[in-house]
């Protein structure tokens, strides 16, 4: 057992060791309700739930020839009218996507139909992350698939793709090469944050309103009112409908099992259930209570809407809740045990939705369920003041004693962050579940601001997805993007074009037979030959991806969210809104193991001249068999993470050159799509396309992720590996996206009060670095294993994956190895 083999642990595996629950004895009465409503389905595998998909097709079916946004709106009203529901014994706030008990999953046939009829077959007969009956294999045969199949978004992409992209992206249609990877096909949008604030502050009636009022202003003569303005508006006023009507149908629920109901305290929470869904989201909410209702319909609602890369966001709750919270508390109407009752029964409904994929390589990269409904505190007001209140310190409160993945908790630090404030952050780290990850005010803010945001626009940004950020009412790119694999190009230039997965095909540039180099500036140009080459195919595919979108999907609930989009009466996925800032994004995957197999080559083969360039290559072409003296060699060259300029400069010249791409070209309506690198669980099929490495990696291993170090060679401590991101960025650059940073601690260095101030100095070095984005992993590595080897005994063991925490026991093999070969730091 773990208590035995470790001589600290954190909070979580403390819990584990006892059992793995929470003492109820030490629990408010009330809140003890969340735990139950947990236990009744955190064991069970998501079920894939067909009646979002059945539905939106037997309206699809009734509105083609009329404009997309105009046939999503009535698709919704049809889903709002028609999805079952169903209120569970412990819910308070209510709301789900599909009527079955548990997680569950939706079926998004306007993406993908075209595979659906494949895919189903082989998910229902092989081991898959989530459960699909006889019955929705048959729906989906008989009523869905057969009706998307020519009309999807997948296959119109498939086919726009011009065919030297197309050939680099897919194998064929159904899998792809995970060289460079496109995303939107099975995904309608990036995610997304919307602007709860206006349907608490207005209602979907007050937006209606609106609507209806710019409707009346526009010519019914005018061509672009006719073909444009008008099917907008009139989608709106039907989205804000639909919506309604969807919470009207649980007032009516509620009210009618109140009727039958034999236990007097559950009668009179139907009742009030009855009461506030009859109120909100169509009015301005009035409490707390309301005001957490209404933001969870608009959350399910768009999840019926569209699938959402990295779900729909919570934006800044301590924010836009705060007045209602605070109000409450001073009229004596709620107390803090019962806000936290309420925000855990929020908490339990979001942990049921869960992002399914139909597609080979979206559930690859997807590993463990992946979620980001992330939801922010801290940071900064619009007028550039600490934002912290109480009800930052309650969302923290939660996330330490209530054993749940959900919600993705994000903090945003700042240089006048409060030490008060800082210190409940580490202690909700050092719990060992990987919450909350951090964002850097002092990186973020200044690059929005440099890519043409306000001050108060930047100082006003939410977390989104993985490690992305957004302003509502500015931001209005959502095409999904590209992943690269950079150790792809990197095997290019050994192989002349051509890689080890695919011997027989030319696949990159013939940049000359390395062994001819003469210099390290010889083959650093081939290098940077292929790199641009994969960014030459991102660049041609996002174009595509933009100018098909608008034809195949829209979002009129995100748009009548949205200034600028009802200022212009487009769409939000239209393109180019006027007055909105275009930011998109494309991936680096590998990024350290790249910059270390150059440095071994620049340094072991050019310089020093200990191995040959031919000797090199038949290393990796053998796997390193026999070859194990050369193998260490390269693994004792310089490596990336340890405040290295001779690896890191190396790292910025590859970040350089990407940015200098980026900078040069934009997509279809002016996107500027800058460098990222945030890997999901990508970084895993990656690798399994690429041979041995010159760092010393073996052939299929998964390659580094995010802007971390490669596994295991970040030797010089943890500030050391803050300096070498600090050191390795573009800094003159503004072509520069998120920075996924992982770190994993033991819990023995943040021990007790001393612990947490070393925690807490490490952050502000983080801040002081402007680095983008960092999370933790505080947890003994022998728990990690006892995990492997008894999985039962770690079901509720949560660990950080890369921008979202996931249940250990749900990774595969591969990825659970890949977290435990992570470096494990000490102060």
């Amino acid at each position: 057992m773990i208590e035995t083999c470790c001589e600290v642990l954190t909070a979580q595996e403390e819990r584990i060791a006892q059992g793995g629950t929470v003492s109820f004895d030490a629990l408010p009465e009330g809140r003890k309700r969340a735990h139950k409503y947990l236990g009744t389905f955190s064991n069970l595998v998501p079920v894939a739930c067909a009646d979002r998909a059945r539905l939106m097709t037997e309206s699809f079916k009734q509105t083609e020839g009329e404009p997309v946004v105009l046939r999503w709106a009535k698709a919704m009203m049809h889903i709002a009218r028609n999805l079952p529901l169903s209120i569970g014994p412990y819910d308070l706030i209510v709301g789900r996507a599909s009527a079955k008990a548990g997680r569950y999953g939706l079926i998004y046939p306007e993406l993908d139909g075209g595979l659906l009829e494949k895919a189903v077959e082989i998910i229902a007969k092989t081991q898959h992350p989530y459960v699909i009956t006889d019955e929705v294999v048959k729906t989906v045969k008989e009523h869905i698939a057969p009706y998307w199949k020519s009309r999807c978004f997948h296959d119109a992409l498939y086919s726009a793709l011009p065919e030297e992209t197309r050939t680099l992206l897919f194998l064929d249609t159904f899998r792809q090469r995970n060289i460079v990877t496109e995303t939107a096909s099975y995904r309608s949008s990036l995610q997304w944050v919307p602007d709860y604030n206006k349907v608490l502050t207005k209602g979907f009636r007050g937006l209606k309103q609106e609507a209806e009022q710019k409707l009346e202003l526009l010519d019914p003569s005018h061509p672009k009112d006719v073909l444009e303005r008008i099917p907008f508006l009139k989608a709106i006023i039907t989205m804000c409908d639909a919506v309604v009507v969807f919470a009207k149908r649980y007032a009516s629920l509620a009210s009618r099992m109140a009727e039958g109901e034999q236990n007097e305290q559950r009668k009179r929470e139907l009742l009030e259930i009855s009461a506030v869904c009859s109120w909100v989201p169509e009015n301005p909410a009035r409490s707390f209570r309301e005001a957490l209702q209404s933001q969870w319909i608009v959350s399910v609602f768009k999840r019926l809407e569209e699938k959402v890369g990295g779900s729909y966001s919570n934006g800044r709750m301590d924010q836009y809740l705060y007045s209602f919270y605070k109000k409450d508390l001073d009229e004596g109407i709620l107390t803090e045990d019962s806000a936290m009752e309420l925000l855990e029964n929020l908490w339990v409904n979001m942990a049921q939705f869960i992002n399914l994929y139909v597609s080979p390589t979206a559930i690859a990269y997807s590993e463990g369920y992946t979620h980001w409904e992330a939801v922010t505190v801290g940071g900064k007001t619009p007028d550039g003041r600490d934002a912290t209140n109480e009800l930052s310190y309650l969302l923290l409160k939660s996330k330490r004693e209530f054993p749940l993945n959900f919600p993705d908790l994000a903090v945003r630090i700042h240089s006048l962050t409060p030490d008060r404030f800082l210190r409940d952050v580490c202690e909700t780290i050092k719990d060992g579940s990987g919450f909350p990850k951090l964002f850097n005010d002092e990186e973020i803010i200044p690059l929005l601001i440099a890519k043409g945001a306000q001050m108060e626009e930047a100082n006003d940004y939410a977390a989104s997805g993985c490690t992305e950020v957004r302003m509502p009412n500015r931001d209005t790119y959502t095409s999904p993007i590209c992943s690269v694999n950079l150790a792809a190009a990197l095997e290019m230039t050994l192989y002349e074009g051509k890689m080890k997965k695919y011997p027989d095909e030319q696949l990159g540039l013939k940049t000359g037979d390395p062994r001819s180099f003469g210099t390290y500036a010889e083959f650093w140009e081939a290098f940077c030959a292929q790199q641009r080459n994969l960014l030459k195919h991102v660049f041609a595919a996002q174009y595509t991806v933009d100018k098909l979108r608008p034809n195949y999907v829209a979002t009129p609930l995100s748009s009548a969210l949205h200034d600028l989009c009802m200022k212009s009466c487009k769409d939000l996925h239209s393109g180019d809104i006027p007055g909105g800032m275009i930011l998109g994004f494309y991936d680096l995957v590998g990024f350290a193991t790249v910059i270390d197999s150059l440095a071994a080559i620049k340094k072991l083969v050019y310089e020093e001249k200990r191995i040959s360039m031919n000797e090199l290559l038949e290393a990796l072409n053998d796997n390193f068999d026999g070859k194990e003296r050369l193998r260490q060699l390269l693994l004792n060259a310089p490596k990336f993470g340890n405040n290295d300029p001779y690896t890191d400069e190396i790292g910025r010249m590859i970040e350089e050159q990407a940015a200098t791409v980026s900078k040069k070209y934009s997509s279809c309506f002016g996107a500027e799509l800058d460098v990222r690198y945030v890997p999901l669980t990508i970084h895993i099929p990656c690798g399994k396309v690429i041979g041995a490495t010159p760092n010393g990696r073996k052939a299929w291993q998964y390659l580094s992720e995010g802007s971390s170090a490669s596994h295991g060679a970040d030797a010089n401590g943890p500030t050391a590996l803050l300096l070498s991101n600090a050191n390795s960025k573009a800094g003159g650059a503004k072509e520069r996206a998120a920075r996924l940073l992982n770190l994993k601690l033991t819990p023995a260095c943040v021990a007790g009060r001393e612990g947490t101030k070393k925690l807490m100095s490490f952050v502000r070095s983080f801040c002081d670095l402007k680095l983008w984005h960092i999370q933790f992993n505080i947890i003994n590595k022998a728990t990690l294993l006892a995990a492997q080897a008894e999985p039962e005994k770690y079901r509720t063991l949560l660990v950080r994956v890369a921008g979202y925490s996931a249940y250990f026991v749900d990774l595969s093999p591969e990825l659970q190895n890949e977290i435990i070969a992570r470096t494990e730091h000490t102060f």
